[in-house]
């Protein structure tokens, strides 16, 4: 069965192969090795498309003969083999991909007319071969031209062998009944090779028109097209993939995988969308313009795929529609910003879209999401400093084409910029730090606007050891400021343009007052008053003479009392100069942005900020586009499970626990928070910020920063509220919020000042401290050795107890520890009168004075101070506050010299006890 077609089709695959043989050997060969590397870049393109061919040539050659030997193998063993085991039915789509491959090549050459370029130097050689070329082809004349003879050659055998291909398989089709398990091989090869008919055609018809083009654009074409007329013609697939536009006597192409079409409304126009033009087509004949826009969306789709499809034109036009977003490179041309940038990545309707990379000639480069041709999300961008081998590189968030939110910016000077950004420019909260090993080395926290210092901010100047906290203008201190200096010397007044300006306060370690003017140096200078640490005062002139040292003249008043040292510690500075609610709004104010805008997982990292491990050192290469970070998919579940635990946590208990975990994570939303108030609190009080004026300051900064925590909490909650659809809670009374500030927030977040703050407390307790400590060593009692071990037998579990308040930050929690201390010293009382006793006040103190002395807590006066400003309202005149102020009074007790046990009375004798 099938025999005499497969016997067909056997003849014709021989004699398509030795045609083959032959073309190779009479024009192919002799066409590439017609002249040597030419000069003209033309021909070298000719050459390169002729040589391409010569390989799809030998392709279908090698596809030929092994479609050959399957016939022959079916021809011989008849019965042993299948008809689907032919090579041209079980793979007829790679046959067809040969076939195809040879089209597209020889189409190539004849839109460039390559056989005349390539053969134009040997014209007599090929006159010789007319005879041999002539066997090959039929109703060829003899009279025509070389060019004409070698493109005939190369294409009418492949047409017939095609012809007859379909033939012979529509005849085998017929001859193969239903039931036969090739036949649906056989119909899928005849419809393939009668779609390669159709394609062949059309690809000769396009190439004959590119052709016609080329050899119109110098005169009629140019001349035809007005100074703003648009021509949009289909160069074809086998010279490029582009479409070619004409405006005046300017050429553009571009990618046809950059086209997008976009049919009009009106039904008789139809744009094009290429990076950076916008083409409109209209037609009265609306079949025209819909055949043109099928054709146009076809080559798209076509691109995108690598390969024509069949048939380029049929009976349908519905073709595939072409992805909206598009992954592809391309070069900008036109003036602007852009210009001579490459983008390569993701497009959208003509514009980078999504993720991608953009290279400027200069060096530049920016890696990062885009959004409508702009940069727009997080990027990273490096821009190449002229006169070194240096990058900046900014690690930002963009919107709309500039730096806008948080970013880190590493300079080529070794300089680091971590905060935020509005159009480019350093605006809000942002730190600003110079390489540790600069000449001058400097380190700025606080607000920017506009690219400048302005507002609240820290600056410290670690090559004049100064740290000046204050007001800010136009990047320069202006205003109201604190300068601190590494000797402890503390200044507050007013600057303006980075200098002071008036009267101001100065304040040394000794606790010396001078109130009057200065220099930049902090060098007293006109009139002045000195107060000294023992109350006497001189008030007059000061200046510098011509040698070193002060000079002053003026009235030195001997008369005046030593002051109390708790009006010297009085002397705080910052305090009412700088409003606390205000300080920090550039930290709070992005955090209730974030929430105000309902806490958009992908707003997240922009608003609040991203962790990056820091790398001073840049790589010296353009490799250095990465950012390690959590990606926005991301952050927007981590968020959605954020906000599901705070509605799950309500209850005390449950709350507190939540809080604790949250503050303490780097990538929970009030971690965050807490981490960057962090910053700015070690920014300001740590190192050379760290002295006794500013403890006010930085106590009541810690209590805002607790309320503002709470608020955040709040704010996050009414947000989770209403994604479930649930009502918000009701706005809190100030008493309930200070309430949950003192008792909830504060305990959790204190421990993360508590080392700054409690420096503060020791500095500014330094003195009174050291009186204690010494009226502990100078304390005695009874010289009884066998009554001191009873003592401090008795007394051991209460001494033991109240050493315990160091162990803890949590102001509640060291008062806990009075409140067992005080349980244990009444214990002790009543087990040893052996019958229940309450200590009032005067019976309490001389005992309590006893395990104080024997708990010997170091810095305790620090302590209780730091106990007295921390502790929760709530406590205010309770058993806690009795507790604090018995300790207080020990404390004082304490500090007096000569002081005796015996000395304290009360409602019965002490030595009763033992």
């Amino acid at each position: 069965m099938c025999s005499r077609e497969e016997e067909a089709l056997r003849r014709l695959e021989e004699v398509f192969s030795a045609t083959l043989a032959r073309i190779n050997s009479l024009v192919l060969q002799p066409l590439l090795e017609t002249t040597p590397e030419p000069s003209d870049p033309q021909v070298r393109e000719c050459l390169r498309l002729v040589q391409q061919l010569h390989q799809s040539s030998q392709r279908l050659w090698e596809v030929t003969e092994e479609s050959l030997h399957s016939l022959r193998e079916r021809l011989g063993h008849h019965d042993a083999v299948g008809l689907e085991s032919l090579l041209l039915l079980r793979d007829a789509d790679r046959v067809l991909q040969v076939h195809v491959e040879y089209i597209e090549s020889y189409a190539s050459c004849v839109a460039v007319q390559a056989f005349q370029k390539a053969a134009k130097k040997r014209r007599e050689f090929w006159r010789g071969q007319r005879k041999a070329l002539g066997q090959l082809l039929l109703g060829v004349s003899s009279e025509a031209s070389v060019g004409t003879t070698l493109t005939q050659a190369l294409r009418q055998p492949l047409a017939h062998h095609v012809q007859q291909y379909v033939l012979l398989l529509l005849s085998l089709g017929d001859s193969v009944t239903e039931p036969h398990p090739a036949r649906e091989l056989v119909v899928h090869a005849a419809t393939l090779f009668g779609n390669l008919q159709s394609f062949m055609r059309q690809a000769l018809d396009q190439a004959l028109a590119t052709q016609a083009l080329w050899h119109s654009l110098s005169s009629r074409l140019r001349v035809s097209l007005g100074p703003v007329r648009r021509l949009l013609v289909w160069a074809g697939p086998w010279v490029t993939w582009c479409p070619i536009f004409f405006q005046g006597h300017s050429v553009h192409t571009f990618d046809l995988k950059l086209v997008w079409v976009d049919p009009g409304q009106d039904g008789c126009t139809f744009h094009l969308l290429t990076p950076e033009d916008k083409l409109s087509f209209c037609s009265k004949n609306a079949q025209d313009l819909m055949v043109w826009q099928w054709k146009v969306t076809q080559a798209v789709c076509q691109a995108l795929r690598g390969k024509k499809d069949f048939p380029v034109l049929g009976a349908g036009l519905e073709p595939s529609e072409p992805p909206t977003c598009r992954c592809v490179a391309y070069t900008f041309r036109a003036e602007g910003r852009l210009c001579q940038a490459t983008y390569e990545g993701e497009w959208c309707r003509g514009r980078p879209h999504g993720r991608g990379t953009l290279r400027w000639p200069d060096g530049r480069n920016h890696v990062g999401s885009f959004c409508q041709g702009l940069e727009h999300g997080f990027g990273i961008r490096l821009v190449p400093q002229a006169s070194e081998d240096k990058f900046d590189c900014y690690k930002c968030h963009w919107r709309e084409g500039s730096m806008c939110g948080y970013g880190i910016c590493e300079y080529g000077t070794d300089e680091v910029y971590k905060g935020y950004f509005w159009a480019g420019l350093r605006h809000g909260f942002g730190v600003l730090e110079s390489a540790p090993q600069a000449p001058q080395p400097c380190r700025y926290t606080g607000h920017w606007e506009k690219g400048q210092r302005s507002g609240y901010g820290i600056e410290e100047d670690g090559d004049r050891g100064e740290r000046y906290i204050g007001m800010w203008q136009a990047d320069q201190r202006h205003g109201l400021g604190v300068m601190v200096t590494q000797a402890g010397v503390c200044y507050q007044g007013t600057f303006q343009a980075d200098k002071m300006v008036g009267p101001g306060i100065l304040l040394s370690e000794d606790d010396s007052l001078y109130e009057g003017t200065f220099t930049r140096d902090l060098t007293l200078v006109g009139k002045g008053k000195v107060t000294f640490p023992n109350g006497f005062t001189l008030e007059g002139s000061f200046g510098s003479g011509s040698g070193k040292g002060l000079h002053t003249q003026g009235v030195l008043d001997t008369a005046a009392f030593p002051p109390d040292p708790s009006s010297t510690r009085k002397r705080q500075l910052g305090v009412g100069a700088f409003p606390v609610e205000s300080r920090w709004q550039g930290v709070y104010g992005p955090f209730r942005d974030f929430i105000s805008a309902g806490c958009p997982g992908d707003e997240q990292e922009a608003l609040l900020g991203f962790h990056v491990q820091n790398s001073r050192e840049l790589r010296k290469s353009q490799e250095y586009l990465c950012c390690e970070r959590t990606q926005p998919e991301a952050c927007a579940g981590r968020m959605e499970d954020v906000l599901d635990e705070l509605l799950l946590h309500r209850e005390p208990r449950a709350l507190r626990e939540c809080l604790e975990k949250a503050l303490s994570s780097s990538r929970h939303p009030l971690g965050k928070l807490l981490r960057t108030l962090m910053l700015t609190f070690q920014a300001t009080y740590a190192g050379i910020g760290a002295n006794k004026h500013l403890q006010m300051l930085a106590q009541e900064e810690v209590k805002q920063h607790a309320r503002e925590l709470w608020a955040a909490y709040r704010g996050l909650l009414q947000v989770a509220l209403r994604r479930k659809g649930q009502a918000p809670e009701e706005d809190e009374d100030p008493e309930a919020r200070d309430l949950q500030v003192h008792s909830l927030v504060l305990p959790l977040m204190l421990p993360s000042f508590y080392s700054e703050l409690f420096t503060l407390y020791l500095l500014l307790h330094e003195s009174e401290d050291s009186l204690y400590s010494q009226g502990i060593a100078n304390l005695t009692f009874p010289p009884c050795h066998r009554l001191s071990l009873v003592r401090d037998k008795c007394f051991l579990s209460a001494t033991e107890c109240l050493q315990k308040i160091i162990t803890t930050v949590d102001p509640r929690e060291k008062l806990e520890v009075l409140e067992k201390t005080y349980g244990e010293i009444e214990a002790t009382v009543s087990r040893v009168l052996g019958q229940e006793h309450k200590l009032p006040m005067d019976d309490l103190l001389p005992l309590l004075i006893y395990v104080v002395s024997r708990a010997r807590i170091q810095h305790l006066g620090a302590e209780i101070h730091l106990i007295r400003d921390m502790m929760d309202p709530i406590h205010t005149g309770g058993l806690y506050d009795f507790l604090l102020t018995a300790l207080e009074s020990c404390y004082e007790h304490i500090q007096k010299e000569d002081m005796r046990l015996h000395r304290f009375p009360g409602r019965w004798d002490s030595k009763e006890l033992w």
